[in-house]
């Protein structure tokens, strides 16, 4: 149901969900500048923001991830960052599909919602370094994530996660199986 969601999140996640298109347009825009071009023209289905096929809810499994930063948020960070693939898992526990990024210093766990049609909406928190217990959602607005989940091809997805707290204006999270 798509407005379990919208209950279960914040009222600033559902703005940033709200305004994804504008941040997402603007950070690609950012990384291109940056140095990200070359990368981005390669996979442009990735980057492209109407790319959205039916079915977009992960089937439970073994995945990797790889996480794009996207648009530098701090003179500090790079426009345009790929982080290596990370193992990562979906699953189903009471009818509900989680999702966690298993390795890096920087993981994304939560849980998958029927969003608008064709797309699902993620919600979770961020868990850092070697912390392995995550906080729940809500209890920490810096670590809380938002995301829409989409599936670009046969068996790919991604996370466009926008204005994130750290590093980046948008960041994307390709989601493919595990070979």
């Amino acid at each position: 149901m798509e407005s379990a969601w919208r209950q279960a999140s914040t009222q600033r996640d559902r703005e940033r969900l709200r305004n994804w298109r504008t941040t997402w347009l603007d950070a690609v825009a950012r990384a291109k500048a940056g140095g990200g071009g070359e990368a981005i023209a390669r996979d442009e289905m990735l980057y492209d923001p109407d790319r959205a096929l039916d079915n977009p809810i992960i089937p439970a499994g073994n995945y990797r991830c790889r996480i794009i930063k996207l648009g530098a948020k701090r003179p500090v960070n790079r426009n345009f960052v790929e982080l290596p693939a990370a193992r990562c898992t979906v699953g189903q526990d009471d009818g509900e599909t989680w999702f966690t990024v298993n390795d890096g210093t920087q993981r994304p766990i939560g849980r998958f919602f029927a969003g608008p049609p064709g797309r699902g909406v993620f919600l979770g928190t961020l868990e850092l370094g070697d912390e392995r217990l995550p906080l729940e959602y809500g209890v920490d607005a810096k670590r809380n994530m938002i995301a829409y989940l989409d599936r670009i091809g046969e068996a790919r997805w991604r996370l466009i996660v926008p204005e994130p707290q750290f590093d980046a204006v948008a960041e994307l999270v390709e989601i493919t199986p595990e070979r």
